[in-house]
């Protein structure tokens, strides 16, 4: 996949999480769209950069070669990378939805099991409908 692609495959990710999380959490939550929104927009931005950041450095430690990753350094991955979210925005949702910790946990939690179905769900329609080769074969 070109660098191009990948960008289009990460903003078309994040924007259909969007488009679902903020107002299903601002329906079931109760909380103010505009709040969920500038939100699911942070959180969005949040992942984004800190993916990026994370994999340069998990590379470093764990070594360029991504290949030959087996299931327990791609778990620690994952693991990894949650947790560095989590550090981050927990307290921040506590903070801007002026909720206790529990409901911000609450919420964090929610955010993170939609996330890992969301991302199966989305990886393998995307990977099998291919919109971005669909769009650039139109033109």
């Amino acid at each position: 996949m070109k660098t191009i692609e990948r960008i289009f495959q990460a903003v078309l990710f994040e924007a259909v999480a969007l488009a679902i999380v903020v107002p299903t959490s601002a329906l079931v939550g109760g909380y103010a769209t505009e709040k969920m929104a500038i939100v699911g927009i942070a959180l969005s931005t949040f992942a984004m950069c800190w993916n990026y950041l994370y994999n340069i450095l998990f590379d470093k430690i764990a070594g360029e070669s991504r290949q030959i990753r087996g299931a327990a350094t791609r778990i620690i991955h994952a693991c990894c990378f949650e947790l560095g979210m989590v550090i981050i925005t927990l307290p921040v949702l506590a903070w801007y939805l002026n909720i206790t910790w529990l409901a911000a946990i609450i919420l964090e939690t929610s955010f993170l099991i939609f996330i890992l179905f969301y991302t199966l769900i989305f990886n393998w329609l995307y990977d099998n409908y291919q919109p971005y080769q669909r769009l650039v074969n139109r033109s």
